[in-house]
C-alpha cells in the first residue's frame, strides 16, 4: 500500500478529477495545480485531508501544502491519476496568462513539434545527403547525378526515401500523436486519426495539382461524393484534425457512463473526427494554401515584385512551420511552364540559407553547452541542405530572436534576388546547393544574395545572442564565479562530505550573509504563516547558500535547484528555500552542489544563485529558513534584526 494512498485518492476527486487537472507540478512544500475551472476544487475538504498542511491560489495556481515528503506524494497523485510527464508543463501553463496571441499561438506550435525534433533532425540529414548524392549533377558536363552514375549510389538513394517519406510525408501522423499526448487524451487513437489522413487508398497529396479533377477518386455514397485526398506534409490540416479528436474524445468521456466509456469514446471521438477531417478540415486546409499561392504569384508577378520579396523572405520562415510552404511547389511548377524559369525557388533557398545562419550562430555562441549542440549541429547541417524544420523548431523557434535574425536575412537576400532576376531552372536543391539550380547567367547575383544570407543572419544573431543569452544557455559557469571558484567550491562541498558533527548542537548560523528578518514579514502565506514551521529569512547580499550547521543532506529539488531540506545530528530537520515562488524559473540561475544523502559542514556551499534572473523573473530573492521538526531541541530563539554572515553568525539558537 504506497504512503499516501488514501489522501492522492481524496484530493484527485476533491480537485475536480483529472479532466479538471490542466497541469501539474511540485516545489518544495506544495502541489502545484493548473485547474481548468478552479471552481471546481472543494477548498474546505481539501484541507481537511491528512497529509494537507493549506491551499491557496496564486499566479494563476492552485497550491496544496504537503511539506518535505511532497515529491513522495506528488509521486504516488500522478501514477494513481495516470498524468505523468505533466508536471513539466505547469510553469509553462502558468506563465501563458500574461503572454499575448501571437505567443501563445508559437508556444502552442513548439510544444507540439518538441517531440517530434528528433525524427526531423534525422530525416533533415537523410534528405540533405540524398540531395548531394542524387539530385547534384557532379559528371558528365553537368548531366549525371552520383547516383545516376554508381549503382551503389542509387540503391542508396532509393533506401533513404523509405526513411526520409515516413518522416515528411508522413508527419500527420506524428502531429496529431503529439496533440493527443499534449492534451492528454488516447494517444493511439490520435495515430490511427495521422494514418487515416495519410492512407494509401487516397490521392497522394503531392500529386493533387497534376491530377484532372475528373481522375481523382471519391467514396460515393450516393447522395453525396468526397474527395480521396490524401494530406501528405500538411500540418494545419493534421492540427486541426487532431484537435476536432481531442474535443471530441473530452466531451465523450465528460458525458458517457463510466461502465460503456470503453466502448462508446473511442468509437464516438474517432470515427466523426476521421469524417470531419477528410469532409471539413481537408478542404478548408487546402483553401488557405491555395490563398496564400495566389498572393505569391500575384505579388512576384506585379511591378512590386522586389516588395512582395521583401515579404516573402520575410515570411517563408514562419510558413513552413505551418507546412504551407508546400504550396509553393505549384507556383514553381507554374512559373516554369510560363516563363521557362522560376523566380521563386531562388528566394527558398536562400531563406534556407538564411535561418542555419542563424543557427550556427548559436552553435558558435553555445559551443560550451553539449546538450545545446547535439541539437545545433546537425540541424544547422540540415538547414544548409535546405531541410530547415530541425532548426526551425529546434532551435530559432525555441530561443526567438534567431527565427527573427534569420528573418530579417532571408528578406534582404530574396529582395537582391528579386531585384536583379535571378531565376531557376526548376524546382532543386534548397540552401547552399542551391545555385546548383540556378541559371548560369544568375550565378554571381546569387552568391550575393548567398553571401548576405549568411552574414546578416550570423552577425545579428551572434551579437543579439550575446546580449540575451544566459551563461547557463552558453555553456558558461554562473555569473560571478570564475572556474577557480567553482572549483574550489566544488573541492570545499566534496572536502565536507561525509564528516561527523563535532560538536553537541546549540545554534544554527546563517545560510547567506545579510539582514535577518522575521519569517512573518515573507511575502509568502506559507512561509509568512509559519504553515511548514517557524524560522527566519535573510535578505541576501551574496550569492552562495552554505549549510548552518553539520548536517546531512535529506532533500533535494534537483530539477530546479532552488530548495534542499537537511537534517541535523539532534533530529532537526530544516527547509532552505531561495526566492518566493522560484520553482517556476525551472532551474534558471540555480546551481545545485550538493545531492541527497551527502553529509556537510557547516559553512559548505550547498546552492548557487544568480539575483539578477530572480529578480528578471518578477520573484523576490528573500531566503526562508525554516525548522520544518525540531528534533530534541528546546527553548528556540530566532536572532533577527541583525546584519548576518554566511556560515558564522547565529541566527537560531536552541537547548
Amino acid at each position: 500500500m504506497a504512503k499516501y494512498e488514501n489522501d492522492v485518492k481524496q484530493l484527485l476527486k476533491l480537485i475536480g478529477g483529472k479532466e479538471n487537472i490542466q497541469a501539474v507540478s511540485h516545489c518544495m512544500t506544495r502541489m502545484r495545480f493548473v485547474l481548468v475551472d478552479p471552481k471546481k476544487a472543494d477548498e474546505k475538504a481539501i484541507e481537511e485531508i491528512p497529509a494537507v498542511k493549506g491551499t491557496f491560489t496564486q499566479a494563476g495556481q492552485y497550491q496544496v501544502i504537503i511539506g518535505n515528503d511532497v515529491s513522495v506524494f506528488y509521486n504516488e497523485f500522478t501514477s494513481y491519476a495516470g498524468i505523468e510527464g505533466v508536471s513539466k508543463e505547469a510553469a509553462k501553463a502558468a506563465a501563458k496568462t500574461n503572454q499575448n496571441v501571437v505567443q501563445k499561438m508559437m508556444g502552442a506550435l513548439g510544444e507540439i513539434f518538441a517531440p517530434l525534433i528528433p525524427a526531423l533532425i534525422c530525416g533533415g540529414l537523410i534528405l540533405g545527403f540524398r540531395n548531394i548524392i542524387g539530385e547534384i549533377n557532379f559528371f558528365e558536363n553537368g548531366t549525371k547525378s552520383l547516383a545516376d552514375m554508381y549503382q551503389f549510389w542509387e540503391g542508396t538513394y532509393n533506401f533513404l526515401w523509405l526513411i526520409g517519406e515516413a518522416v515528411f510525408h508522413l508527419l500527420p501522423v506524428g502531429i496529431v500523436w503529439s496533440i493527443t499526448k499534449k492534451m492528454g487524451t488516447t494517444q493511439i487513437l490520435g495515430i490511427i486519426l495521422g494514418l487515416t489522413l495519410v492512407s494509401s487508398q487516397l490521392l497522394n497529396g503531392f500529386s493533387v495539382a497534376d491530377t484532372p479533377t475528373a481522375d481523382i477518386p471519391v467514396w460515393d455514397f450516393g447522395f453525396a461524393k468526397v474527395e480521396m485526398i490524401g494530406y501528405q506534409g500538411q500540418v494545419i490540416a493534421a492540427m486541426m484534425a487532431g484537435f476536432v479528436l481531442v474535443y471530441l474524445e473530452k466531451f465523450f468521456k465528460k458525458h458517457c457512463p463510466e461502465v460503456i466509456s470503453m466502448i462508446v469514446v473511442p468509437f464516438c471521438s474517432l470515427v466523426p473526427a476521421v469524417i470531419i477531417a477528410h469532409t471539413v478540415v481537408g478542404p478548408i486546409g487546402w483553401t488557405i494554401g491555395n490563398a496564400i499561392a495566389d498572393v505569391v504569384y500575384g505579388g512576384l508577378m506585379s511591378s512590386f515584385g522586389w516588395l512582395f520579396a521583401g515579404l516573402f523572405g520575410l515570411l517563408y520562415a514562419p510558413i513552413v512551420m505551418t507546412g504551407l510552404h508546400h504550396m509553393t511547389n505549384a507556383i514553381d511548377t507554374q512559373l516554369v511552364n510560363t516563363y521557362d524559369g522560376t523566380i521563386l525557388w531562388p528566394m527558398i533557398a536562400l531563406s534556407n540559407i538564411a535561418q542555419g545562419s542563424s543557427v550556427l550562430a548559436m552553435s558558435i555562441l553555445q559551443k560550451k553547452n553539449e546538450r545545446a549542440q547535439q541539437v545545433n549541429v546537425p540541424a544547422c547541417i540540415s538547414c544548409y541542405l535546405g531541410v530547415t524544420e530541425p532548426a526551425l523548431f529546434g532551435v530559432n523557434l525555441k530561443y526567438g530572436f534567431p527565427l527573427i535574425c534569420g528573418m530579417i536575412g532571408s528578406a534582404i537576400a530574396a529582395m537582391i534576388s528579386v531585384g536583379f532576376g535571378v531565376q531557376a531552372l526548376s524546382i532543386g536543391v534548397g540552401g547552399l546547393p542551391g545555385i546548383i539550380s540556378i541559371k548560369p547567367e544568375f550565378y554571381l547575383i546569387f552568391l550575393l544574395a548567398m553571401a548576405e544570407a549568411i552574414v546578416v543572419p550570423f552577425v545579428l544573431t551572434f551579437f543579439v545572442g550575446k546580449k540575451k543569452l544566459s551563461k547557463e544557455d552558453r555553456g558558461l559557469a554562473a555569473k560571478g564565479t570564475t572556474a577557480a571558484t567553482e572549483t574550489v567550491l566544488k573541492e570545499e562541498t566534496a572536502a565536507s562530505v561525509d564528516k561527523a558533527p563535532e560538536e553537541s548542537l546549540t545554534e544554527i548560523k546563517a545560510i547567506l550573509s545579510g539582514k535577518v528578518i522575521p519569517i512573518e514579514e515573507v511575502d509568502d502565506d506559507v512561509f509568512s504563516q509559519k504553515v511548514m514551521g517557524d524560522g527566519v529569512a535573510i535578505e541576501p547580499t551574496d550569492t552562495t547558500v552554505v549549510a548552518p550547521a553539520d548536517a546531512e543532506v535529506s532533500i533535494v529539488m534537483a530539477e530546479t535547484g532552488h530548495a534542499c531540506g537537511l537534517t541535523l545530528a539532534n533530529g532537526m530537520e530544516i527547509l532552505i528555500h531561495v526566492g518566493i515562488d522560484t520553482v517556476d524559473m525551472g532551474g534558471d540561475g540555480f546551481k545545485l552542489l550538493v545531492a541527497q544523502g551527502d553529509h556537510v559542514s557547516c559553512g559548505a556551499p550547498l546552492i548557487q544563485f544568480e539575483p539578477e534572473k530572480i529578480k528578471a523573473a518578477g520573484h523576490p530573492t528573500t531566503t526562508m529558513l525554516i525548522l520544518t521538526g525540531e528534533g530534541t531541541a528546546r527553548n528556540i530563539q530566532m536572532r533577527t534584526g541583525q546584519t548576518a554572515e554566511a556560515g558564522k553568525t547565529a541566527v537560531i539558537s536552541f537547548e
